[in-house]
């Protein structure tokens, strides 16, 4: 039952929130002396909380009030029996986990929903004359009830049943930190991590950029190299900037390999140059090249910055067949918006949107459904060419061909829009 009166150390359970507690008044000898700012919890499967951190008002000392000596606890107020307040004076020491400092406000790695979610509120009960924090709550009816517009969380929540089931059990909550006044990250839930791996990319770029630095290498360093390149483009500069040098060296290469010359160019440009060129001193030499090109601005050739990473396939293909193996051939592709249709010899003949393939009859030919009329670069096209294109016709990535409309490269719409503020005046 949820209480939204006081919970009383007479034996029965009562079950409430932190939210509807946190700056109620304190009462001591009939007479109020504070109020209370957050609790003291021991941390582990079941976080038991052990004290009550009281502020006062006019300067006075704050009070770290032991769990035993509380009488009463709800949303009308806390009632202390303690000899005299200045045994009692204290401020929270280093190693003690504060719910509302240290959980409050922090995300959860919500792994089964890939996604992060928010602590908006934590769900205490009251057992045995003992005080526990139970679950985190995450729902949005936890927020609402957080700005104290409990009636209209009441009313929702009436409506939907769901937001009473969107809180997690502590027993899935990693350990926290013993230095917990140096604790910045987020909490963190205790899961395989291996599901790591069902993050999407920017998702992952969030959690990390939330973290602490230590955390961020901790995690990154479990994921696996295409996911980490994916993730580390997602990453904004400043946390690259972080995050990078705390990793080997031959690990960086690796995941910069993953990535397009542009996507590449874009992350090692947040570097300092002594650890751009180690990086790129173990990279293939003729990607190194390129990448020092864009980096040192010797040429804005669009070429330096195409990938061989996209889909082609023949004219007399059918739709059918190129519908069914686009997963397969879209695999680790940096380009899978469009289908490149191509000769034998790789002249470019037309391009195909996947939303075209999609809704395609199974029995026509790619040459059939094919835009013929192709905007394309040439290699000597510049960065600002490419930008203008994209900005003009909005399209996700641009080929280059040769002056006999041999399919060189593609040109990448992220790759340009990342890079033009940075490499072009």
């Amino acid at each position: 039952m949820i209480s939204n009166g006081s919970v009383m150390k007479n034996g029965m359970e009562e079950t409430y929130f932190l939210s509807t507690v946190l700056g109620t008044k304190v009462l001591w000898n009939g007479k109020k002396i504070g109020s209370l700012a957050d609790m003291v919890i021991m941390d582990g499967n079941i976080a038991e909380v052990t004290r009550l951190y009281i502020t006062r008002p006019f300067g006075y000392p704050s009070l770290l009030v032991p769990w035993e000596k509380v009488k009463s606890l709800g949303s009308k107020g806390v009632v202390i029996d303690i000899e005299d307040l200045e045994k009692y004076q204290a401020e929270p020491a280093e190693n003690m986990v504060l719910l509302r400092d240290h959980i409050l406000d922090k995300k959860v790695l919500d792994l089964d929903g890939s996604e992060v979610d928010v602590v908006y509120d934590i769900k205490l009960v009251c057992r045995n004359q003992k005080l526990y924090a139970t679950d985190v709550d995450f729902s949005r009816y936890g927020l609402i009830r957080r700005v104290h517009l409990k009636f209209l969380a009441d009313f929702i929540n009436k409506l939907a049943e769901r937001f009473k089931d969107q809180t997690l059990s502590w027993t899935y909550i990693q350990p926290l930190p013993k230095q917990i006044s140096s604790f910045k990250g987020d909490v963190r839930l205790k899961v395989l991590k291996e599901k790591l791996a069902d993050i999407r990319p920017e998702d992952m770029a969030d959690i990390i950029e939330d973290l602490d630095h230590d955390q961020r290498v901790a995690i990154f360093d479990e994921l696996e190299p295409e996911h980490a390149s994916d993730t580390l483009e997602e990453i904004t500069p400043n946390i690259q900037r972080d995050l990078v040098p705390s990793l080997r060296k031959e690990k960086v290469a690796r995941l910069v390999n993953e990535m397009t010359t542009g996507q590449a160019a874009d992350v090692l440009a947040v570097l300092p140059s002594s650890e751009a060129r180690a990086i790129l001193a173990l990279l293939d030499q003729d990607k190194a090249q390129k990448i020092q090109s864009i980096l040192t601005r010797q040429e804005q050739k669009i070429i330096n910055f195409a990938t061989q990473s996209f889909i082609k396939l023949p004219p007399v293909k059918t739709v059918g067949e190129a519908q069914r193996e686009y997963r397969k051939i879209a695999k680790g592709k940096d380009a899978v918006m469009y289908i490149h249709v191509v000769d034998d010899n790789d002249k470019l003949l037309g391009i195909i949107d996947i939303k075209e393939l999609l809704q395609g009859e199974s029995e026509a030919l790619l040459k059939d459904i094919m835009e013929d009329k192709v905007i394309v670069l040439v290699p000597e096209s510049t960065l600002e060419e490419a930008s203008a294109l994209f900005d003009r016709y909005e399209f996700r990535s641009i080929p280059v061909v040769d002056n006999f409309q041999r399919l060189l490269g593609v040109i990448l719409f992220r790759d340009v829009m990342n890079l033009k503020h940075r490499f072009m005046d």
